[in-house]
């Protein structure tokens, strides 16, 4: 009797735990700023842009996230122990607010730029410091000894309080405070299953795949598997890259980091991100799921990987915005015998278009028809399959996915 009261117990705390509402901090989640190819496979991080990183310089002290809509201290507070950390971000007062505070893990995430190294950041807006780490104000789940801290390599990862040079440690871990532009939102539950073998984050807007392929592979297999993944009638799935991944790493829990009430089969292991390695080109990331650790290892041995949908999924854009093609879409995806670019235009006779399949190829089909915004493809002569659109300007190139299935 007492075995069986313990374990409803235990039951109900959980289920309590994974229905808690959430807050909501960050408006939208951004790109990890890779900008550079470094493979011929499609699929790679620097083949998406969906939320390229904008910050802007506020001219006294802070720098305003124009993604995440977080406002950040410019230049680092120094080193100092996290006990210390705490009070110093409770009691800055900078650019005239007094509301500053100690960032959670994913929001120190969220501002680091994965096509830099030593420190990951963009030095043009952030003062380039002599921090090796940034503290965050998550501790391990099941050791208070141990805080989540951003490093200036791109990760993130536990470390033990005692090794900054405060604690009498080695090591430089530094702080920066953050602050609400705006209030934050509260998500009532902040995962739901589709019912279609997807699960929808509401913190992120993002869409997982429900149960991930149980077999590891290599980096570039995993890219490949990503991309030609078809479920609940959607082809535009991808590798997420490593801001994504990290995302869905719940700090709360462990073993594995991510909710397995909803990702039943996903266990502690390594899963691979899109997002390569800048400085050593043969490493990609990857999210560890025991505790929730980002770190790196050699594309050619085999990880597993979770797939992602969602957000906009402009592909190979410059992260700017075009003066002729100002905002597009495709619809339907997929599509049967023709689809339509829909389009705010100016100029569209000098907008240049190419349509090519998953090898690379160029397909020839007869020349869109403009009507309203709205340029229509005919594509009766094309088989089933992947296929990318490719919209140039004098100004810009972006590129769509679609797919074919008639």
């Amino acid at each position: 009797m007492k075995n069986s009261i313990l374990t409803l117990i235990f039951l109900i705390s959980t289920y309590l735990s994974h229905s808690q509402s959430v807050t909501k901090t960050m408006k939208r989640l951004p790109d990890t700023g890779q900008n550079t190819s470094y493979t011929a496979t499609f699929g790679e991080d620097n083949d998406y842009t969906i939320n390229a990183p904008f910050f802007k310089n506020n001219g006294n002290g802070t720098v305003t996230d124009t993604i995440t809509g977080l406002m950040w201290q410019q230049t680092d507070g120094g080193e100092m122990t996290i006990e210390n950390a705490v009070i110093y971000c409770d009691s800055l007062t900078l650019g005239g607010y007094t509301n500053w505070r100690l960032p959670d893990a994913h929001e120190s995430f969220s501002i680091l730029n994965h096509q830099n190294n030593g420190p990951a950041l963009n030095t043009t807006v952030f003062t380039k410091t002599l921090s090796e780490y940034w503290w965050t104000g998550d501790k391990q789940y099941n050791d208070a000894t141990r805080i989540w801290v951003i490093n200036a390599g791109g990760g993130i990862g536990n470390h033990p309080k005692t090794e900054t040079i405060s604690a009498g440690g080695t090591k430089k871990f530094h702080v920066r405070a953050v602050r609400d532009v705006t209030f934050p939102s509260l998500v009532q539950s902040r995962l739901t299953k589709n019912g279609d073998g997807t699960v929808t984050d509401h913190l992120t807007g993002l869409i997982w795949e429900q149960i991930p392929n149980p077999n590891s592979n290599v980096w570039e297999q995993a890219l490949i598997y990503a991309e030609n993944l078809s479920i609940a009638g959607k082809t535009d799935w991808r590798l997420p890259n490593i801001k994504e991944l990290q995302s869905l790493s719940d700090y709360k829990i462990g073993s594995p980091s991510i909710d397995n009430l909803f990702f039943t089969t996903i266990l502690p292991n390594k899963y691979w991100s899109s997002t390569s390695l800048p400085n050593l080109t043969s490493k990609a990331w990857y999210l560890s799921t025991q505790f929730g650790i980002t770190t790196y290892d050699d594309k050619t041995n085999t990880n597993y990987f979770i797939c992602v949908r969602g957000g906009n999924q402009i592909i190979g854009g410059i992260g700017k915005t075009a003066k002729k093609v100002k905002s597009a879409y495709i619809f339907p995806n997929p599509a049967t015998t023709g689809f339509y670019l829909s389009s705010e235009v100016e100029n569209s006779d000098q907008l240049q278009f190419r349509l090519f399949n998953n090898l690379g190829q160029t397909v020839y089909i007869k020349e869109p028809v403009l009507n309203n915004n709205q340029f229509h493809f005919n594509t009766e002569a094309l088989t089933n399959g992947l296929y990318f659109l490719t919209v140039k300007d004098n100004n810009t190139s972006f590129t769509y996915k679609f797919s074919i299935q008639k």
